[in-house]
């Protein structure tokens, strides 16, 4: 029998989150790509707008910013998404990084994401 894959669902990754919301922001995601649940967000900061963490970028995108909470089909328009935007604990192997991020790039990235009071855990 084959092997099934399974996408990671929100639960699988996102183990605390402050009550009433507070962790939450809906956010606009830039047109660019299609990212799925778990994304390291960067802030570009000219627009505003939420877009795949960009290590090697100088427009704000290149600070991590957020964590996204659902699929967002962004590749050819912006859309609206769901963002952990403050206080809250996700565990690492929920995290989706760009294919080209460094292990230094990623612990930057988590260190900026603490800033905003998300903790990232391991093997939660």
């Amino acid at each position: 029998m084959p092997a099934l894959n399974e996408s990671n669902y929100l639960g699988d990754f996102l183990k605390y989150e402050a009550p009433n919301l507070f962790s939450r922001e809906n956010a606009v995601i830039g047109t660019g790509a299609n990212l799925t649940l778990g994304a390291v967000l960067g802030r570009i900061t000219a627009t505003g707008k939420y877009v795949l963490l960009a290590p090697a970028a100088v427009d704000g995108s290149q600070t991590a910013a957020a964590i996204l909470l659902a699929d967002a089909a962004a590749a050819t328009a912006d859309v609206k998404g769901l963002i952990l935007a403050r206080h809250g604990i996700v565990a690492d192997h929920g995290l989706v990084w760009p294919g080209s991020a460094t292990l230094a790039q990623k612990n930057t990235a988590i260190s900026q994401l603490e800033t905003k009071g998300i903790l990232v855990r391991k093997g939660v």
